[in-house]
C-alpha cells in the first residue's frame, strides 16, 4: 500500500488484505447512510403530506374574522331586516362581526362584491346573472332565494293598455337590474323597441326609487316598474295604478309554483365561500330562521318589525297602509326558484343588458340543505 501526492490511499497486489476490508466498511456505511438519509426524506414528506391535508380542512373551515353583508331598504329584502335587525344572522355567527352596506339596486352591490367592500348579498337575480356571465362562473354563487313576488308596473290612470305605452317615459331601478329586465323584456312582446340608451318605442330611465316616485308626482313620468313598497308608495301617495303585476305572467311551468318568481336572492362571493365555508353556513342559519319568523309571524307584528327597520335604514317609516299593501304581494321563500333563470338569462340578452351564456355552476345549495328543512334544487345549474 502506498500513499499519492493526493492523500488517497492506493492497493498494489500482494499487500495486505486489510485495506479491502476497511474499504467494504466504508462503502458499507456509505451505502447505509444513503439508505437512512432516502428513508428518513421518505417519512419526511409522508408526515408533510399528513400534515399538509390535516392542515387544508382546517384552514379552509375557519370561520372569517368578519362579513360584510349588503341588502336593499325595500321590502322584498325583509328577510336581510329581520335577519339584521332581530340579531338572527349574528347569532348563527358567533365570534364572527357582521358589517352591513345598504344599497339602492344590484348592480352597486355586485360591484362592491366584486370589489371586495362586501362578501354576500341580497340582491335580484339578473345582477347575479350578469356577474357570473361576465366573470366565466368565478365570481359569485347563489346560495339561497329570499323572496318572490312583489314587483309591478305602475302607471298613470289615463294609460289603460300596452298600447297607450308608445312614447312614454317610464323609470326603473337601475340599467341591468331585474326590475330593470322585466320591464324591458315585457315590452319586447308588446312589440315595443327599447334601448339601454333610453330610446326607442318607449323610453326607460334608470332612476333611484326616491327620485321615480317625486318624478311621477311630479307628471314627468308615465310609471315605473319597481319593487316593493316602491310600487304601493306610487298606487297609494301617487295616484298610479297596477298595468301588470309580474306574478301574472309566470305560471308555474318552470318551477311548479304559479305566480312565484325570483324578486330577492342571496349570494355569496366564491372566493369568499371557499375560504370560510362554516361562516357561509351560519349566515344562512340566520336567513332561515329570519324567513321562517316573516312567515310565522302575525301581519301586525310582522309589519311593525319591518317598519322599524326600515326607518333605521332609510330614515323614515311607511305609512300603515303602504306597509301592508307591500306585504301582501310578497312571498317570503329560501327557494331561489332555480327553474327561472334561463328564461330570466334570456329576458337580459334580449333586453341587451347580457349575453348569452351556460349558467351551469350558478348554485351551490348544499348549505343550505343542510341546514333548512325545505329542500331546494339548483334545476342543473349547480350542486344541491
Amino acid at each position: 500500500m502506498s500513499t499519492s501526492r493526493l492523500g488517497m490511499t492506493r492497493i498494489v497486489a500482494g499487500e495486505s488484505q486489510t485495506p479491502k476490508r476497511r474499504r467494504a466498511l466504508e462503502v458499507a456505511l456509505a451505502v447505509g447512510l444513503v439508505l437512512l438519509i432516502s428513508v428518513g426524506a421518505i417519512v419526511a414528506s409522508a408526515v408533510a403530506r399528513d400534515s399538509n391535508a390535516s392542515a387544508a380542512p382546517d384552514a379552509a373551515g375557519t370561520p372569517a374574522a368578519e362579513l360584510k353583508l349588503g341588502y336593499f331598504g325595500n321590502i322584498t329584502h325583509a328577510p336581510a331586516l329581520v335577519g339584521v335587525k332581530q340579531g338572527f344572522i349574528a347569532k348563527e355567527l358567533g365570534g364572527t362581526k357582521l358589517s352591513t352596506q345598504v344599497f339602492n339596486a344590484g348592480p352597486a352591490a355586485i360591484e362592491a362584491l366584486n370589489a371586495g367592500a362586501i362578501d354576500a348579498t341580497y340582491i335580484g337575480p339578473n345582477p347575479a346573472i350578469n356577474s357570473f356571465v361576465k366573470s366565466k362562473g368565478e365570481s359569485i354563487s347563489i346560495i339561497a332565494g329570499a323572496a318572490s313576488g312583489g314587483a309591478q308596473l305602475v302607471v298613470k290612470p289615463e294609460i289603460k293598455t300596452a298600447a297607450d305605452l308608445k312614447g312614454k317615459t317610464l323609470a326603473s331601478p337601475q340599467l341591468g337590474g331585474t326590475q330593470d329586465v322585466a320591464l324591458r323584456a315585457w315590452l319586447g312582446k308588446q312589440g315595443y323597441e327599447t334601448n339601454t340608451d333610453g330610446g326607442g318605442d318607449v323610453a326607460i330611465n334608470p332612476t333611484e326609487n326616491a327620485q321615480t316616485l317625486k318624478l311621477f308626482q311630479d307628471g314627468k313620468l308615465d310609471g315605473a316598474w319597481l319593487p316593493e313598497p316602491w310600487a304601493s308608495r306610487l298606487v297609494l301617495q301617487a295616484g298610479a295604478k297596477v298595468l301588470v303585476d309580474e306574478k301574472d305572467l309566470w305560471d308555474g311551468s318552470l318551477t311548479g309554483k304559479p305566480g312565484e318568481f325570483p324578486t330577492t336572492i342571496l349570494i355569496v362571493n366564491k372566493k369568499f365561500a371557499a375560504e370560510h365555508p362554516q361562516t357561509v353556513e351560519a349566515l344562512l342559519k340566520g336567513h332561515v330562521e329570519a324567513v321562517k319568523w316573516l312567515n310565522d309571524t302575525p301581519a301586525a307584528e310582522k309589519a311593525a318589525v319591518v317598519n322599524a327597520a326600515l326607518k333605521q335604514d332609510a330614515g323614515k317609516a311607511l305609512a300603515q297602509n303602504v306597509i301592508d299593501r307591500s306585504l301582501k304581494n310578497i312571498v317570503f321563500t329560501v327557494d331561489p326558484l332555480a327553474g327561472t333563470y334561463k328564461k330570466l338569462l334570456q329576458d337580459g340578452v334580449n333586453a341587451g343588458t347580457t349575453k348569452q351564456a351556460d349558467l351551469n355552476g350558478l348554485f351551490d345549495l348544499r348549505a343550505l340543505n343542510a341546514v333548512a328543512t325545505e329542500k331546494t334544487t339548483a334545476a342543473g345549474l349547480g350542486q344541491d
